[in-house]
């Protein structure tokens, strides 16, 4: 460090009058307001005296000074705005409260809603039950079978069943070959132990997808004339009248079509997307379901 910073430096530090200060302050300030130091090109008035002292010593070349820079900012500093501190309120004070928090919401006022949740009206679950059953439709029907309850594709438990003393399930069958038809009996217990222990046997190799002697059920003997496999189960039309325990006590229920398992999935709210041995698997063990709601028959 050379003699004459160290003389600069000193006189810098003495240098306490609001003139000088006022200087440095405007030299400091850019065309942006941005705080900027320059030096002057020519030394100082102070440090000729210097220079003529110490001839052979070259002057400096201006460079950037930290003392400069920090009284430059410290008179900003002190010009300036000084920072808000945060209020602290008393502990006597009261804190205020607007009147309008007081108020409790007119009936006219607008309805707020958090952004990103969908508004829901009230009748959104009303509309959501109207869609999925249909234009005059009803989520309840008349029992059309004793085993039957009043709610689409649903039947009664086996306890209950048993406990009203229902022990056989009847259903309408014809022919392939002669077209005679009559109606066929089941016992209530026998078939649905068979059909309970072959799910309980073979459901970790279904894979969740109905096996081929479901898709492609063997039918009973018709009684008329003697033929094999070929006394069809009767399905109505209309899907509600569907005889679903009959046909699930039978192992017929791959007589249905896919829109009609569908139609049991649908109201019992399982899933009812993929093929046909995929939507049939759901519909025996829903019927299983709620024959024993206990037993070991979830999807």
């Amino acid at each position: 460090m050379n003699i004459e910073y160290q003389e600069f430096k000193k006189k810098i530090k003495k240098n306490s009058s609001s003139a000088e200060n006022q200087e440095l302050n405007n030299e400091g300030e850019g065309e942006d307001g941005l705080l900027t130091v320059s030096l002057p090109i020519h030394p100082p008035k102070t440090n000729r005296s210097l220079l003529a002292e110490q001839p052979d010593l070259t002057p400096p070349t201006p460079s950037f000074s930290p003392m400069v820079h920090s009284i430059s900012m410290q008179a900003r500093l002190s010009q300036s705005t000084p920072a808000q501190l945060p209020l602290r309120r008393s502990p006597t004070h009261p804190l205020y409260v607007p009147s309008f928090m007081l108020e409790p919401p007119s009936s006219s006022s607008a309805t707020f809603r958090q952004e990103g949740v969908p508004f829901r009206s009230p009748n959104h679950a009303c509309r959501n039950r109207k869609r999925m059953l249909g234009e005059g439709k009803s989520e309840t029907i008349p029992a059309l079978f004793p085993w039957a309850t009043t709610h689409r594709a649903t039947v009664h438990s086996l306890n209950y069943l048993l406990s009203n003393q229902i022990y056989t399930i009847s259903g309408d069958v014809q022919c392939k070959r002669c077209h005679h038809k009559y109606e066929m009996e089941y016992n209530l217990m026998e078939k649905f132990v068979e059909v309970g222990s072959l799910i309980m046997a073979k459901k970790s190799a279904m894979h969740d997808r109905a096996p081929s002697f479901w898709t492609n059920p063997v039918l009973p003997t018709c009684k008329s004339c003697g033929k094999e496999n070929s006394a069809n189960p009767i399905i109505i039309k209309k899907k509600k009248a569907i005889n679903w325990l009959f046909l699930l006590l039978g192992q017929m229920l791959g007589c249905c079509t896919l829109k009609q398992l569908k139609y049991f999935c649908k109201h019992t709210k399982n899933h009812r997307t993929g093929a046909k041995d995929r939507v049939l698997y759901l519909t025996y063990l829903g019927l299983c379901k709620q024959l024993d709601p206990d037993g070991p028959f979830d999807p």
